[in-house]
């Protein structure tokens, strides 16, 4: 369950961020990106080189990867993640969900709810271990 999770968090990540990029076309953007253009820009009144950034290479895609990868090897490792990712994922795609319902919300949810099952079923031991497998 907790590998399933990881990889639908890293595959709901990347397509976000591929799909920005690509299909809403982003990378047309790439000049005005390097070339200072939107430094200084006001959100009230955001161009769309800024709003292309912030839909594809900072929004929440990337750390999405990155927090999927982390649940993979912690799994890969026999570490269970904490239940405070599940529980925050899924808070975060319930919010999402009711601001805009038009969205994939229920990949993320299905992920928050396999990490948060995963994490219950995994064995607990009364000793803590380390990153390497020894006792601590």
């Amino acid at each position: 369950m907790i590998k399933w999770a990881g990889w639908l968090i890293v595959f709901f990540g990347a397509a976000h961020t591929i799909s920005a990029l690509t299909v809403e076309e982003a990378w047309r953007h790439f000049g005005a990106w390097f070339s200072g253009e939107l430094w200084g820009n006001d959100f009230a009144d955001m161009s769309q080189a800024n709003s292309a950034w912030w839909l594809s290479m900072d929004s929440f895609g990337i750390p999405l990867i990155l927090v999927g990868l982390i649940v993979l090897w912690l799994d890969r490792r026999g570490i269970t993640p904490p239940q405070f990712i599940g529980w925050t994922l899924g808070a975060w795609t319930i919010v999402g969900a009711v601001v805009l319902l038009p969205t994939p919300w229920p990949i993320p949810l299905v992920a928050s709810i396999l990490l948060l099952v995963g994490a219950r079923r995994a064995p607990h031991s009364g000793a803590t271990q380390s990153a390497s497998g020894t006792e601590l």
